[in-house]
């Protein structure tokens, strides 16, 4: 049985021009992992060796920091064997690579979403001092189901300047395509740096080939530090013109044009979907990228982490209803909560007008609160009704439960905080 380390190996997943990746098992967890090692030519060559030994401690120095649901968490590396390699979550469904071709473009709402979820992922790296400097869709990662993108996680920040790194690049390191300017002529670099490379792959996503054709590397530099790239839309029909521009402004030549922060370019980009009809959704749709944002608008979330938020996203489920929609029935048990993400509802009690809820208030919270006291079953007090649409975020008990530590420790917060706000409402209406 072959192993590498401790790890069994079971496939060949992968190979590159230095590394190979193999689908391993960890026999002490019982769990699949993705195993990278340097090939055998690159060790012989003293100084490849170096230089490839040098890039496994930079990504494994990273290991336990990066802890991001869009970024591969790094589990394992030894450095100072004669045959290093690295340990990283295994993430089904391979790379971006295939949806950046012509005949298998994803829908544009899709690249937006998948950008999206890249551009918070790398705003987690630049708050702790992270550069990838390697950006590209070999190093974006999908969760595919049947076929479809479920989710992205990236990859491979051997190439990453962290902390106080000085260096500005590392030769022989990236691929040109999807270098910025400052990269290709080896300037100092900063997270602006990423941002036009993950310009790159969005207008790859968007058209399936790349801003700049050439037949060698001198020529695709030459392009990347002269030339004007196509605007997606000219490239694929109906693409939106608000798409041109965010594509534009990341890619920008002059570093001081370019989008100056993550939180930029995540914005535009989560904008967009504040104009269904340019990217063709239906008003049924929810992406994970508007989601995100309208959680981040309501109070009730304030103090949740982006870790914590995605959590949210992932296990929680939203829907749209009409108004008049009757959300809870006065006497009907239930077993789970709504916060009101969008939209307006009564609280109704016999018929009479109790109360009217505001996006980022909760509807049937004490289903989950009577529960965590070991109340079996809750039976609602009231009839809420949709005043307007709106768009509810619903919460199982048992799926809360199954949360993170973190996350229901932020839940039990906010409810706190709004049970000390109806208290204190309370009071003052007694006083007068």
């Amino acid at each position: 049985m072959e192993r590498i380390g401790k790890y069994i190996v079971k496939s060949l997943l992968g190979e590159g021009a230095t590394s190979m990746v193999f689908l391993c098992e960890d026999p002490f967890t019982q769990r699949e992992v993705a195993v990278k090692t340097i090939k055998p030519e690159i060790l012989s060559n003293p100084e490849a060796d170096q230089l490839f030994r040098r890039l496994f401690v930079t990504e494994a120095s990273l290991s336990g920091r990066l802890t991001h649901p869009h970024i591969a968490a790094i589990l394992d590396a030894v450095s100072d064997s004669k045959n290093p390699y690295l340990v990283v979550e295994y993430v089904p469904g391979g790379t971006l690579e295939p949806y950046c071709r012509p005949e298998s473009l994803v829908p544009p709402e899709r690249a937006v979403e998948i950008v999206f979820k890249c551009s918070r992922a790398l705003e987690f790296a630049h708050r702790i001092g992270v550069t990838h400097r390697d950006i590209k869709p070999a190093n974006i990662l999908i969760e595919d189901s049947s076929g479809e993108i479920r989710d992205i996680k990236i990859t491979d920040f051997g190439a990453a300047l962290t902390g106080s790194q000085d260096i500005t690049a590392v030769s022989g390191i990236g691929s040109p395509a999807y270098m910025s300017p400052q990269q290709v002529k080896d300037h100092p670099l900063d997270h602006r740096t990423d941002i036009y490379s993950l310009g790159v792959v969005l207008f790859q996503l968007l058209t399936g080939r790349l801003p700049y054709s050439a037949t060698n590397n001198f020529s695709m530099i030459y392009q990347i530090v002269n030339g004007d790239p196509p605007a997606p839309s000219s490239l694929r029909a109906g693409l939106a013109p608000r798409l041109d521009e965010i594509v534009a402004r990341a890619m920008h030549k002059d570093i001081d044009l370019r989008y100056q922060s993550w939180e930029e370019f995540s914005f535009d980009l989560a904008d967009i979907y504040r104009d269904r009809d340019a990217l063709a959704m239906t008003d049924s749709q929810i992406a994970d990228s508007e989601k995100f944002v309208t959680l981040r608008e309501l109070s009730f979330f304030r103090s949740f982490s982006d870790v914590e938020l995605w959590e949210v996203v992932r296990l929680s489920e939203w829907n749209k209803h009409p108004a008049g929609t009757t959300l809870l029935k006065d006497g009907e048990p239930g077993d789970f909560f709504y916060i009101l993400a969008r939209g307006q509802a009564k609280v109704l009690k016999r018929g009479k007008l109790l109360n009217v809820l505001e996006s980022g208030e909760c509807i049937g919270e004490m289903a989950y609160l009577l529960a965590e006291t070991g109340t079996e079953s809750t039976v609602r007090s009231a009839d809420v009704v949709a005043l307007s649409p709106v768009t509810t975020i619903k919460w199982a008990n048992a799926q809360l439960t199954g949360a993170s530590v973190g996350c229901r420790n932020q839940f039990d917060r906010a409810f706190l905080r709004i049970l000390i706000e109806r208290l204190t409402l309370a009071n003052n209406r007694l006083a007068q």
